[in-house]
């Protein structure tokens, strides 16, 4: 059977059912599980459909964000924490955000390298997700391979973002735990002062505690710390060499202290509520962005590119047509579907 892609592309249909996939995965099937993430990562058709076959089984898994700078050592501190949570018998799952390759769109894979001694183990899936030109940290479908990650049983799910700086923040609208990477050296002290992203952290880390100057960045931390803040929930500081292990157990004890205080509080109910209301939102503009694109593309889009241009028109003058137009078609197909 054929059918169109997203992408408008002509393509094979699997030969699988959309609920037997969903099915297969959800019994631990790492190949389906795999395949999904494929489908929502090129947005194609069945995976919308398969994310609500598995919704119903989110809500489990304890989802942890792992940001900072790069060569902050995020990738191997991320090796380290996945060991400690097998040794305490935790299902793990990770998304690797990394930049794209300008080719082909796909993720660099140097993420998944350095965790590469999981390779083996079952209980560990690992995934490398590209930006695909997304700002944030994330990839527009990290959202998605999280919740099935965590429908189909991952314990725990680890989001590493892209390198990233005080703007790009978006892993907060997707972990319940925040941890932020910091390292000596590297300007951190300069960094600390931008409270975009010191705002979004639950837990500090600074990592390759073994060169000169940790104990400024901690200090610094903590002045900052007490100038925003911290009513609920203060954020502790871990000192950790990631190389070596050291101090990952406490790090991954305080991730687990956290997920209790946001079982336990107003506030953990409330940061789930906003994650629902984001994602509503996020699946929202990026359904009105489709509708838009087509629009423009069905449209004259050259016209009116000719006509601004000119100076025969303006922007806003074509952006509210557009729109009219798409209003228009919507109220077309609503009333044909009435009848």
């Amino acid at each position: 059977m054929v059918r169109k892609s997203s992408s408008g592309k002509t393509c094979e249909r699997d030969c699988l059912t959309v609920s037997v996939l969903a099915e297969r995965a959800l019994r631990g099937d790492v190949r389906a599980l795999a395949r999904i993430i494929s489908l929502v990562e090129n947005e194609e058709p069945e995976g919308e459909e398969i994310i609500k076959h598995l919704y119903p089984h989110t809500g489990r898994a304890l989802i942890i964000g792992i940001t900072g700078s790069p060569g902050a050592g995020k990738s191997t501190l991320v090796d380290k924490i996945i060991a400690e949570f097998r040794k305490k018998g935790r299902t793990v799952g990770v998304i690797a955000v990394d930049p794209s390759s300008p080719f082909s769109g796909g993720a660099i894979l140097a993420d998944r390298i350095r965790m590469q001694r999981h390779a083996n183990d079952p209980e560990v899936f690992i995934r490398s997700m590209g930006t695909r030109g997304s700002l944030g940290g994330v990839s527009r479908s990290t959202r998605e391979a999280v919740e099935i990650l965590d429908a189909c049983g991952k314990d725990v799910v680890i989001i590493e973002t892209v390198g990233v700086g005080q703007s790009e923040i978006d892993i907060v609208k997707l972990a319940d735990t925040v941890c932020l990477v910091l390292v000596p050296g590297m300007g951190d002290d300069i960094q600390i002062m931008k409270a975009g992203i010191m705002e979004i952290a639950d837990l500090f880390v600074v990592n390759k505690a073994d060169r000169p100057g940790v104990e400024k960045v901690v200090t610094e931390i903590k002045l900052m710390l007490d100038l925003i803040g911290t009513p609920d929930w203060r954020p502790p500081i871990y000192t950790t060499v990631a190389e070596k292990g050291d101090g990952v157990t406490e790090l991954v004890e305080g991730m687990e202290e956290h997920r209790k205080f946001l079982k336990q509080s107003s506030h953990g109910e409330k940061r789930m509520k906003d994650k629902v209301i984001q994602e509503i939102k996020d699946i929202m503009s990026r359904e009105i962005a489709k509708k838009i694109e087509h629009s423009w593309e069905n449209h004259g889009a050259d016209v009116h590119v000719k006509a601004v241009f000119e100076k025969e028109m303006d922007p806003y003058t074509v952006a509210h047509s557009i729109l009219k137009n798409i209003i228009s078609e919507n109220k077309l197909r609503e009333g044909a579907s009435e009848r």
